[in-house]
């Protein structure tokens, strides 16, 4: 049978507190960015792994407290007085990609000073702590380093199985049962290689007609796994 051609459409994720499942290895975040008021000068670095929930937490964050959300290579620094309310909230994403990006880091360092002068709260994401992102402005660096930081460690086994039924149901993928448990104790303790999996799988039972089974799951994984 032909293959059928598959739009690369997005699949928008849900990004609610309903949706985020609470694990050993989020719970600590989960609770320091649940009391921003009891952060240090109302700052906190997030960091994780790709595709640990980072993006996720924030969201919730910034739906819960009203901040607004910028990406660090989008930053700007005749933008910054625009960025900061007086009482207001900010999540920076991605700030380990700040060194990237011209202005950026001038930019961040007016946000860090502005948000003390005006008492807003600042939430920033990262893959890695501020000594691996290459910083060249001296005076930034030396704030990144003194941030106060909370951590998604690697996934443990429920986390795992809680990103795999949550990006299948983003896609509305139907599993078949037992499938999720089987799949998580023969995978790398990698988000990023779930997201690619569920993917995979989503596109080839769209382009061969077929349901998800074990059998097609391990050969993908296979897949994946080896290269």
């Amino acid at each position: 049978m032909a293959r059928q051609l598959i739009l690369d459409l997005p699949h928008a994720p849900a990004l609610g507190r309903d949706d985020f499942l609470v694990t050993p290895a989020n719970a600590l975040a989960v609770a320091a960015l649940d009391a921003p008021q009891d952060w240090p000068q109302g700052r906190m670095l997030l960091i994780g792994p790709d595709g640990s929930g980072k993006t996720h937490l924030a969201t919730i964050w910034a739906s819960e407290t009203g901040a607004r959300r910028f990406s660090a290579g989008s930053l700007q620094p005749e933008r910054a007085d625009d960025m900061v309310a007086d009482g207001s909230a900010i999540v920076i994403e991605d700030a380990d990609r700040v060194a990237q990006a011209a202005g950026a880091e001038q930019a961040l360092f007016h946000i860090w000073n502005l948000c003390a002068a005006r008492e807003c709260w600042m939430l920033l994401t990262a893959r890695n702590a501020p000594r691996s992102w290459g910083l060249s402005l001296p005076d930034l660096a030396s704030r990144m380093n003194a941030m106060p930081v909370t951590r998604i460690e690697a996934p443990d086994e429920a986390l795992l199985a809680s990103v795999l039924v949550k990006l299948f149901a983003d896609r509305q993928v139907a599993v078949p049962h037992g499938l999720v448990e089987w799949l998580v104790p023969r995978m790398d303790r990698d988000l990023g290689l779930a997201r690619r999996l569920v993917a995979t799988l989503d596109n080839e039972t769209m382009s061969q007609h077929r349901g998800l089974t074990r059998v097609l799951a391990g050969e993908i994984l296979s897949r994946l796994q080896n290269g």
